[in-house]
């Protein structure tokens, strides 16, 4: 019981993912992979959980370990910024582990990567 606590602290769902996010724990299905540089071994993978999808961008040996219909549990991952749209990643600092397969199905209504952010810099 103590455990599942532990598991629980930190962790978010698809649609409370904001630009520039680190540190997020999240339990999430591939819909789909797409390889995008075969020489520097870059994959963008469609992801999602019950409350909508995000592109996650696999690099190295992340690719080879994702595959469509697997569920993944990201481990201290971050939201990268790509042409003002979302991108979930993990860096050298989280993990991927392939998890059980979860009982949820994917909201595929609300994609978080296709919201358009803009930098607005304030000058006080």
């Amino acid at each position: 019981m103590e455990e599942q606590k532990k598991q629980k602290v930190g962790s978010k769902k698809v649609n409370q993912l904001r630009p520039l996010d680190f540190g997020v724990n999240i339990t999430v299905k591939v819909i789909s992979k797409k390889l995008i540089a075969q020489r520097n071994r870059i994959a963008e993978c469609l992801v999602g959980d019950e409350t909508g999808i995000i592109i996650f961008t696999a690099r190295n040996d992340q690719v080879d370990l994702i595959q469509e219909g697997s569920t993944l549990v990201l481990t201290k991952a971050k939201v990268d910024m790509f042409k003002g749209s979302m991108r979930l990643a993990v860096d050298r600092f989280g993990r991927i582990e392939v998890g059980a397969p979860a009982s949820f199905s994917v909201e595929q209504d609300i994609n978080m990567s296709l919201i358009e952010f803009e930098r607005v810099d304030v000058v006080v």
